[in-house]
């Protein structure tokens, strides 16, 4: 069945081309220069040399492209740049439409489209991990280590009602696959990266197995000191991070898979941008999964996982900075918060001729609680827990996808969702709240052949119910008082492939009524409901040169309205555009990367979400990066970057201001990005 829906039918593939960043007054340093030998000194090689090469040519991810309008996957694997990303957010910056809040290091908040928190829905194999700061420290994607997993699938808009309710700004999937041993045999892939900052991180990815089962160990570590931004300021960001999965898998039979899997991790983390550290990333999950495929000729699946995700964080103001009296906190303190999440999934598909039908049901339990206590020597682990949240989730869904005549499809989709939650603040008088919510979807698609296109439109309506941040972090009446989201889109798109050109446009139009928003003009935030119009458009394209010289470039651009007040929604990045060319023969790849950001103007001072705000204007720039990447033998592979090739010194619109406890004197100052910054990967594989 040819079918480019959300099923996965048809997945597009990643496009590892390289795009460029920009240039400033600078000329190249004597490193720059070193690097640029070492890049390009292979050229140098003869034609013979590398005319049969045994492996795929060697990449550095500088930007992922879709062949899909509506599904980008990539492999989180393959080393990127800017430098190899530590968690989650940073690796999604990758694509197109994506950004991040950022405050320091490490542990950004993604952004999509300009729409934020649990309008993305983050999935690891299936389960969900919930952060537990009331301000997001530990934010979803922080407990991701991207290049632990296989698969990245990116589906943007509510155009998909498989994975759980109120993803209507995109879903986002994080999968392992399942190991494919057909005699005991086994396999090893590692790596180690180096850079600037004292950046040391090391992986390590194993299985061993037979036809029926394997065993997989999966571990991983980061780790960085501040950085200096492009004037030379030191930026207080540095970090310590690791992570740890087992996989058991059995495979009686070539149609069965049940699969145990196990993890744990933590870290530390100190924010330029916040007023606390985040000195425990505790995590612990655990997942077990059954699928049988062919049960019958038209019963293609039957697939059933539960799994369970613990998050127990904890910050302070002194363990990783000089305490320094600053804004609220006036002394030493620390906080500790957990979050327990426990969910399950079962799904069926079923396949004839022209026609799939995909349904199920899922649950999601989670439990939020805190404790805290003041001086340098604090006793958190002393003090009683407090319950302070719950919710429960129930769903039930169903997709249909029908290939018609001519290459057309009409996928569609329905999904009804129970949510309940209950507030424990006050113990002798807790609230309660509960609603039922209906999302669906309608999409048209249709490949046209005479002109090597594939096009769609499609409608999709979802609501979301308010999320802990929104209903706990949003000031007094916040729980009762914050409507669920309702979110009405048009998404619309284009792909073109043929000879050397490859050209794809995802572009958007949507209406949100109850949009949840952030006031910041008192002495704390408050939520509240507003309507909200946007639209936007992603668009890119490649270009191949010649058999070895490629280049591409794309646009993302983002725009949101207050409909209810007339003003501008806070928070939208700014018009951003990538630039790459690269080239590649046999062992040997180099790219570069020119990133161009326009200037922000369309700001509500004082308005955001519970991470951030606008405080005024943000100027535009452009970052020029270059790469090169060497398969030294069938086994070996080396490579290395300069990011930010120029030291341009440059922050992100969606930022945080410096905290005062590291001497931000004015609470309008946003956190700097890194300045010049080298590293080196070396990639190993038996």
């Amino acid at each position: 069945m040819n079918n480019n829906s959300t099923q996965g039918v048809a997945w597009s593939r990643q496009n590892n081309i390289f795009r460029l960043k920009p240039l400033s007054q600078h000329l190249v340093l004597a490193q720059a220069a070193l690097l640029g030998f070492v890049c390009f000194a292979p050229l140098q090689v003869s034609a013979a040399t590398v005319a049969e090469p045994a492996q795929l040519t060697p990449m550095v991810i500088t930007g992922v492209a879709q062949q899909s309008p509506l599904v980008v996957v990539a492999d989180p694997r393959i080393p990127r740049q800017p430098i190899p990303a530590s968690d989650a957010a940073d690796y999604l910056k990758t694509i197109p439409g994506f950004s991040a809040i950022r405050s320091g290091g490490v542990n950004s908040d993604p952004v999509f489209r300009g729409m934020f928190g649990s309008r993305l829905k983050l999935l690891t194999n299936g389960g969900e991990m919930l952060g537990a700061c009331p301000s997001r420290m530990d934010s979803p994607s922080s407990y991701i280590s991207p290049e632990t997993y296989d698969k990245l699938t990116v589906i943007k808009g509510p155009q998909t009602v498989l994975w759980g309710p109120g993803a209507s700004a995109a879903t986002v999937l994080f999968e392992r696959e399942p190991e494919d041993f057909t005699e005991p045999d086994y396999r090893l892939n590692s790596n180690v990266l180096v850079g600037s900052n004292r950046r040391f991180d090391r992986s390590i990815d194993a299985a061993a197995g037979s036809r029926e089962g394997y065993a997989r160990f999966i571990a991983n570590g980061s780790k960085a000191h501040d950085y200096n931004d492009g004037a030379g300021h030191r930026v207080p960001s540095r970090w310590n991070k690791w992570n740890s999965d087992l996989i058991l898998g059995w495979t009686p039979t070539d149609d069965t898979l049940l699969e145990l899997t196990a993890g744990k991790g933590d870290g530390e983390s100190r924010y330029a941008g916040r007023g606390m550290d985040g000195t425990q990333f505790e995590r612990e999950s655990l997942g077990l999964r059954f699928k049988q495929s062919n049960l019958t000729d038209t019963w293609a699946a039957l697939e059933a996982q539960v799994y369970y995700n613990y998050a127990d964080h904890v910050m302070d103001n002194f363990r990783l900075r000089d305490f320094k009296p600053s804004g609220m906190m006036k002394m030493p303190m620390s906080s500790n918060v957990d979050r327990r999440t426990l969910g399950a999934r079962i799904s069926s598909t079923w396949q004839w001729e022209n026609l799939e039908i995909i349904a199920g049901v899922d649950a999601q339990k989670n439990e939020h609680r805190k404790r805290m206590s003041r001086g340098f020597n604090s006793d958190y682990k002393h003090k009683a827990w407090n319950k302070d949240a719950d919710f429960h989730q129930y769903g039930l869904f169903s997709e249909l996808s029908w290939q018609l005549a001519g290459g057309e499809r009409l996928i569609s989709g329905l999904r009804v969702d129970r949510v309940e939650s209950q507030d424990f603040r006050n113990k002798s008088d807790t609230e309660k709240r509960s609603t039922t919510l209906p999302s669906g979807f309608v999409r048209y698609e249709q490949d046209l052949q005479a002109i090597a296109a594939t096009t769609y439109i499609g409608l999709g309506h979802s609501q979301r119910f308010p999320d802990y941040w929104e209903l706990f972090s949003g000031g007094p009446g916040a729980f009762k008082g914050t409507h669920p989201e309702k979110t009405t889109q048009v998404d619309f798109g284009l792909q073109y492939s043929e000879g050397p050109i490859n050209a794809w446009l995802s572009g958007y139009a949507g209406q949100v009524r109850d949009y949840i928003m952030f006031n910041y003009s008192g002495m704390g935030k408050a939520s509240s409901n507003i309507d909200a119009r946007i639209m936007g458009a992603e668009l890119g394209a490649s270009y191949a040169f010649t058999a070895n010289i490629k280049g591409n470039a794309s646009l993302a651009y983002a725009y949101g309205k207050n409909s209810s007040d007339g003003r501008a929604m806070p928070q939208i990045p700014p018009l951003e555009a990538r630039f790459g060319l690269g080239y590649e023969q046999g062992n040997f790849s180099s790219s570069v990367l020119w990133r161009v950001v326009a200037a922000q103007n369309r700001i509500d001072e004082g308005h955001g979400n519970v991470v951030g705000k606008d405080f005024g204007p943000s100027a535009g720039f452009g970052v020029f990066s270059i790469n090169s990447a060497y398969r030294l033998s069938e086994n070996w592979k080396v490579s290395a970057g300069l990011d930010n090739l120029f030291d341009k010194n440059y922050s992100e619109h969606l930022n945080l201001a410096g905290n005062a406890g590291f001497g931000y004197v004015d609470n309008s100052i946003r956190v700097n990005e890194a300045g010049r910054t080298w590293w080196t990967r070396v990639d190993m594989s038996f």
